[in-house]
């Protein structure tokens, strides 16, 4: 296979592990209205202290872990701040998982062995 191939599976393997019906909390402040560069400051404002805080550990920040509650549901949401404090992503996962995709993003593609050429 070659890397995009590789890159389409881990895309597709990530938003399967984040089934959710987004629509559902749409209608929530933190994500309705929280958007990349926001302080920590201005996301408790609209979101309340988070569950979780924890640092990042595949690339320097932080992360605040929400559980959103709507209909007798519950999904997680994560807030993940890049080193200098500001928002650089919002998912319908949890920071645990979030860091996980990381670090799986950075891994080298394995060898599909031979010499030269695609092996077939």
């Amino acid at each position: 296979m070659n890397k995009s191939t590789y890159a389409l599976m881990f895309a597709l393997s990530a938003l399967a592990g984040c089934s959710t019906n987004a629509s559902l909390y749409q209608d929530n402040p933190l994500v309705s209205k929280v958007n990349t560069g926001m302080s920590k400051d201005q996301v408790m404002q609209i979101g309340g202290k988070p569950d979780a805080v924890s640092d990042r550990t595949v690339v320097p920040g932080t992360c605040f872990d929400y559980m959103l509650a709507k209909s007798g549901q519950k999904q997680p949401f994560n807030v993940s701040f890049d080193a200098n404090g500001k928002v650089d992503k919002t998912d319908f996962m949890t920071c645990a998982e979030w860091s996980n995709a990381q670090y799986r993003a950075r891994q080298p593609l394995p060898s599909m062995g031979g010499v030269g050429g695609s092996g077939y």
